[in-house]
């Protein structure tokens, strides 16, 4: 029997092989979902993924779905519900962060911004296919795309974050050369990519 060869850090885990196999670097393009990565990302600082893969149908129950209308509605009542819910990471910073990232995407939203339309426009619009042989922590891109994030208001929005959501979202194949998975998404993205040209 053919042993697939996965990235090594989705190896340790079952949950981070089902999350590598199924939705780590497919282009994303669902402006509400990208969001909802990006907060989660956010909540990630400091942490290991797997935590937040742990929690997150805990965060999907305490965040409405990741509902921004729901989301922006928040108060304090429901930060003070959200920092006693052990099915999240309960930090207030990370809670307001997301708070106000659901108002920015609103707001956007409202001006006739496409969140989705948006953050693709700053990698160009379409995915792209690390070659160098090494995954980097962050790239020039990730710092040019953190400085936009932050000029819009995001928090939790560093190089390194948004290089870690960019790689989950599809907007950079980092799948190892040796990966069964590498080939198959860069199919899916050329695919993508022409449906939408």
């Amino acid at each position: 029997m053919k042993t697939l060869h996965r990235c090594t850090w989705a190896e340790s885990d079952p949950l981070l092989r089902t999350y590598h196999d199924e939705e780590w670097g497919i282009p994303q393009r669902d402006s509400r979902m990208l969001w909802e990565m990006l907060m989660l990302e956010g909540f990630q600082a400091g942490l290991s993924w797997l935590i937040i893969l742990r929690k997150r149908d805990g965060f999907r129950d305490a965040f409405h779905s990741f509902d921004p209308k729901a989301v922006a509605r928040y108060t304090e009542k429901d930060i003070t519900r959200l920092m006693a819910n052990p099915g999240i990471i309960r930090a207030r910073a990370k809670i307001e962060a997301t708070i106000a990232g659901a108002k920015i995407y609103l707001a956007m939203q409202q001006s006739g911004e496409d969140f989705s339309e948006f953050v693709w426009s700053l990698a160009g619009g379409k995915p792209i296919l690390n070659t160098t042989g090494h995954v980097p922590a962050k790239t020039d891109l990730s710092e040019d795309i953190s400085k936009t994030l932050k000029k819009r208001g995001f928090k939790f929005v560093g190089p390194v974050i948004v290089y870690a959501w960019m790689q989950a979202i599809g907007m950079v194949n980092d799948h190892a050369e040796d990966c069964f998975r590498r080939n198959a998404v860069a199919k899916q993205s050329a695919k993508k990519t022409t449906k939408q040209n």
